[in-house]
């Protein structure tokens, strides 16, 4: 199969920032027709105004992703949507001992069940039409954990995996299923979305942390690169039918999923890691 060629009918939940704004456009650029949702559609104000001033065709919906009924009334015309790209999400920053389970469970209603609830939203219509597309915007950390964010890579993990049967079961019904694994980028809103325990601050596993996050420079030797790599990777994702189930995006993604599967075991990657990034605390 090649690329479509023809126009299509795309949604994208989380689409006012980051990887979602930028997918938008990119998508709307080439000519498809993009419904950008967001939970307030008055945060959408920057992307209708870039897509105003380019005459592209997106419009907005509300969606929430932890809402069971929201997502049903954005997506009641899923018979004629093509493609679906979950890319809302945030991030549970912080000691895994320090989560509680109100925490977690928001970790997961929302980068888990969430795409869960906007899936089971399409596939009835797209198994009786015989066709559709959907995108997870997943993560490396889906791939290889990170410490100090054990309850984010907890929910990337699932995503994988939910991702990985879909792909199966979808594929006798002619729809596809992609997961896109960005590793870590310049700035995007996507810090602002970022939540950590209350007893965080100021605590051992915080300097800990910050010890871990400036080591990471020494991960590739290269500046993080620009999120437009990611927004690229939807866009082949959601119009490519030769894109594979999963793509890696960003040379410190593809440096870990490679050692990782390179290690025998475990604790042989643990150990190359910590001389790579030379952190031994």
């Amino acid at each position: 199969m090649s690329k479509i060629t023809g126009k299509l009918r795309i949604l994208i939940t989380g689409s006012n920032s980051g990887f979602g704004q930028l997918a938008s456009l990119s998508l709307a650029r080439l000519g498809h027709d993009v419904i950008a949702t967001m939970r307030d559609e008055s945060k959408g104000d920057a992307l209708m105004a870039s897509a105003g001033a380019e005459g592209l065709s997106i419009e907005t919906r509300p969606l929430d992703v932890c809402d069971r009924s929201s997502v049903e009334a954005a997506l009641a015309d899923a018979d004629e949507i093509d493609v679906l790209i979950n890319n809302a999400g945030f991030e549970v920053q912080g000691g895994l001992e320090m989560v509680d389970d109100a925490l977690m469970q928001s970790q997961l209603d929302t980068n888990v069940v969430g795409p869960l609830r906007t899936i089971r939203a399409v596939m009835p219509a797209w198994r009786k039409r015989g066709s559709g597309v959907i995108v997870n915007v997943g993560s490396a950390v889906g791939i290889v954990a990170s410490p100090y964010g054990g309850a984010y890579s907890a929910s990337k993990f699932a995503l994988e995996g939910m991702s990985e049967a879909l792909y199966m079961e979808a594929a006798p019904d002619g729809i596809r299923v992609h997961i896109i694994e960005p590793g870590r980028f310049s700035a995007t809103n996507f810090g602002d979305n970022i939540i950590r325990p209350e007893n965080w601050v100021g605590s051992q596993l915080e300097q800990r942390q910050i010890a871990f996050r400036e080591a990471l420079s020494n991960l590739d030797g290269s500046a993080p690169p620009d999120p437009q790599d990611v927004a690229d990777a939807i866009v082949k994702a959601a119009t490519d039918a030769s894109t594979p189930l999963r793509t890696l995006v960003g040379n410190d993604a593809l440096f870990l999923a490679q050692l990782r599967r390179a290690s025998d075991t475990y604790e042989a990657f643990e150990k190359a890691i910590r001389e790579r990034l030379n952190w031994y605390n």
